[in-house]
């Protein structure tokens, strides 16, 4: 049976992450993926270019068959009629996507729909409840495709806490530090410019942050209270958030997220005529309980070096490239003798040079600092 004949999948839309992620994660799947067979995009121009671009990418023999709001015969709906497409991908807008969702698990089609679900929580709980209610009954999948949610140092991290590595699990913290202008990709993209969701680009990214926590905590989210507000107009309504959140375990912690940081790189000095600073603490708690707090402040050497550099009784160690530090379990006490400390498990993730991720998560167990 030649591919032709296979039942297949279609991918509605055709914009920046069509384009630049899934595509390519499709042809790094290579003969995992059923054939793609066809592409919708509001307009002819899009829809046929991303085809165009499939046809390279996947070395299909043919580009897959375009669809587009411009004619009827090749319409959405005449898409979704289609017996061999069985399940679509949707890399639509945020507010689109919800209706487009229903139409295809109507018509019986699997779907793997783009983050967040809705433009509002409301809106969310009821296309799940829908869902659920009428198509998962029937066999119909429908996954929103979070890849923070499956990113091997997110499973990793939450197989660690599963499993005790550090304890109970009391206390956690997530600090999302952002960087973008009007000079983004992502802004430039119309539907967000003037964004009519919940949110602005709080909902559209931040939801990444919040899979990547909910993934690392060993029990579900249940309460919050949180303030936002907005400290960069060009990204209306909202670009910060800092919340308080507490899991039904009990555990409590700080989710902080903002996409205003003042410059691309956090270190001590002007950049682009932009005053530019991070302060690092370092926390260390020895058996005793008694907490000896150092200070490391960046000295911004180097166009990508950060070296800090630790001040206090502690020894602070670490190189990153924003000037973070790390503690390394020397405590200058008795001979310098190395200390046990309980151990505060620290994880950092730099994702590029604009982003800057901070998970620590504090457990009640006794470990050596350097085990992390």
């Amino acid at each position: 049976m030649s591919s032709t004949d296979l039942p297949g999948f279609a991918i509605l839309g055709a914009g920046i992450f069509a384009t630049e992620a899934h595509l390519p994660a499709v042809a790094k799947l290579g003969p995992a993926v059923p054939p793609l067979k066809a592409i919708y995009s509001r307009s002819l121009k899009s829809a046929a270019s991303l085809a165009e671009a499939a046809k390279a990418s996947l070395t299909l023999p043919a580009a897959p068959e375009v669809y587009h709001d411009g004619d009827p015969a090749s319409s959405l709906d005449v898409l979704l009629a289609r017996p061999d497409i069985t399940a679509v991908l949707l890399v639509l807008p945020i507010c689109t996507q919800p209706g487009i969702i229903r139409r295809a698990l109507a018509a019986g089609k699997h779907v793997l729909s783009e983050k967040p679900v809705a433009p509002d929580v409301a809106g969310g709980a009821e296309l799940i409840r829908t869902y659920e209610a009428e198509y998962k009954t029937k066999g119909l999948v429908w996954r929103v495709a979070e890849n923070f949610a499956t990113e091997p140092i997110y499973q990793r991290a939450a197989q660690l806490v599963r499993e005790g590595a550090i304890g109970e699990v009391r206390t956690f913290k997530a600090r999302v530090c952002n960087f973008a202008d009007a000079d983004s990709k992502w802004y430039k993209t119309p539907w967000r410019t003037v964004p009519d969701y919940q949110g602005g680009f709080l909902l559209d990214g931040g939801v990444h942050f919040a899979a990547a926590l909910r993934i690392m905590l060993p029990t579900p989210l249940t309460s919050l209270s949180a303030f936002a507000s907005l400290n960069k107009p060009i990204f209306a309504p909202h670009d910060t958030i800092h919340a308080l959140l507490r899991t039904s375990s009990g555990a409590h912690g700080i989710f902080e997220v903002t996409f205003a940081a003042p410059a691309p790189r956090l270190h001590a000095r002007e950049r682009d005529g932009k005053p530019s600073a991070q302060r690092v603490i370092v926390h260390r708690v020895s058996k005793d309980g008694k907490e000896d707090k150092g200070e490391g402040e960046d000295k911004g050497e180097g166009e990508d070096k950060g070296e800090g550099k630790g001040k206090g009784k502690g020894k602070g160690k670490g190189k990153g490239d924003d000037g973070d530090e790390e503690m390394d379990g020397k405590v200058d006490s008795e001979g310098e003798r190395e200390e046990r400390v309980r151990w505060r498990w620290r994880w950092q993730q730099q994702q590029t040079t604009n982003n800057k991720q901070q998970w620590h998560v504090n457990g009640d167990g006794d470990h050596d600092a350097d085990d992390g």
